[in-house]
C-alpha cells in the first residue's frame, strides 16, 4: 500500500481526528441544524407533535418588544464590559510582565476568578453586594443603605463589575503572550531613537500586539453577548425585569413560557447578530494587522 494513497489518508484521519469530528458533529452541528428546524414549529418543548408554522416564529420574534429591550440591554452591557475587560486585562498584563517581584504569583492570582463557575460566582458576589457592602456602608453612614442590586442602574453596574472581574484574568494571559512576543531589541531601538517609554509602548509594542487585541475583543464580545449564568445567579433579571439579558429572555421564552419554537428563533437571531459583530471585528482587526 502506498503511504500517499487516498485510503491510507482516510484511515489516518479516522484514526486520529475521527473521534473528535464525530463528537463535534453530535454535540454541535446536529443540534444546531435541529434547532433551526424547530424555529419553524410551534413546539412547546414537551409534546410529541411539532406543528409546522413556517416563519410565524420569526415574525413573532421581530414583534417581541421584550426581546429587543433585552437585546438592547445586552448591547449596552457588552459595550461597557468589553471595553473595561480589555483595559483591565491589558493593565494587568503590563504589570505582570514589567519584572515586579512575584509576578508569576500575581498571574495565577488574577487568573483564578475565571476558574470559578458563573453560577457560583454570581452567588458569591450577590452576598458581597447585599450583605458585605451594605454593612460597610451602614457602618460608615450610620443609616440604612440599599443594595446596588435593588436599583435598575445598580444591577447593571454589578453585572458589568462581576464580568470584568471574571474575564479580565483570562484575557490577561493573551496580552501577556502578546507582550512577550515583542522583542526587547525593538523597544531598545525605539528608546535609542529618542522615544519615551510611553511613546515606545504606543508606537512599537501596541501595534505589534494587534493579534492579541483582536483575539481578546472577539472572545469578550462572544462571551458577553451570551451571558446567562451570572445574570441568573446575581440578579435573576431583577429588579422589575430591568436586568434581563438576551440569553435569559430566550431561556425564559423556551423553557418557562413553553414557547420553544419562538425561543429557538430568538436564539438564532441572537446567534446571527453575535456572529456578524464578531466576524466584522475580526475582519477589521486582521485587515489592520496586515496593513501594519
Amino acid at each position: 500500500m502506498k503511504v500517499n494513497s487516498m485510503s491510507y489518508k482516510v484511515k489516518q484521519f479516522l484514526m486520529f481526528a475521527g473521534p473528535a469530528a464525530a463528537l463535534f458533529f453530535s454535540v454541535m452541528v446536529i443540534p444546531f441544524v435541529y434547532g433551526i428546524y424547530l424555529t419553524f414549529t410551534s413546539w412547546d418543548g414537551v409534546s410529541k407533535v411539532k406543528p409546522f408554522v413556517k416563519f410565524a416564529n420569526y415574525a413573532a420574534a421581530f414583534a417581541d418588544s421584550d426581546y429587543w429591550h433585552a437585546l438592547g440591554r445586552t448591547a449596552i452591557y457588552s459595550l461597557f464590559s468589553v471595553i473595561l475587560i480589555n483595559i483591565v486585562a491589558f493593565a494587568l498584563a503590563y504589570l505582570v510582565t514589567s519584572g515586579i517581584k512575584g509576578q508569576n504569583f500575581f498571574r495565577a492570582g488574577f487568573f483564578i476568578p475565571n476558574l470559578i463557575g458563573g453560577i457560583v460566582l454570581g452567588y458569591i458576589w450577590k452576598f458581597v453586594f447585599n450583605r458585605a457592602f451594605v454593612a460597610i456602608a451602614n457602618s460608615i453612614s450610620g443609616g440604612s443603605t440599599n443594595s446596588l442590586l435593588s436599583t435598575t442602574n445598580g444591577a447593571m453596574f454589578c453585572l458589568i463589575l462581576v464580568s470584568v472581574w471574571q474575564y479580565a484574568g483570562y484575557m490577561m494571559l493573551i496580552y501577556v503572550a502578546g507582550f512577550m512576543s515583542v522583542s526587547d531589541s525593538l523597544k531598545e531601538a525605539a528608546m535609542i531613537d529618542g522615544c519615551t517609554p510611553s511613546q515606545a509602548m504606543w508606537n512599537v509594542t501596541i501595534p505589534l500586539m494587534r493579534a492579541s487585541f483582536v483575539q481578546c475583543i472577539f472572545l469578550a464580545i462572544t462571551r458577553c453577548f451570551v451571558v446567562y449564568d451570572v445574570n441568573l445567579s446575581l440578579t435573576k433579571g431583577e429588579p422589575f425585569g430591568s436586568s434581563v439579558m438576551a440569553a435569559m429572555h430566550v431561556y425564559n421564552q423556551a423553557f418557562t413560557y413553553k414557547n420553544y419554537g419562538l425561543g429557538q428563533a430568538e436564539a438564532l437571531i441572537l446567534f446571527v447578530i453575535c456572529a456578524v459583530i464578531g466576524i466584522t471585528q475580526v475582519y477589521i482587526g486582521k485587515k489592520g494587522e496586515v496593513a501594519a
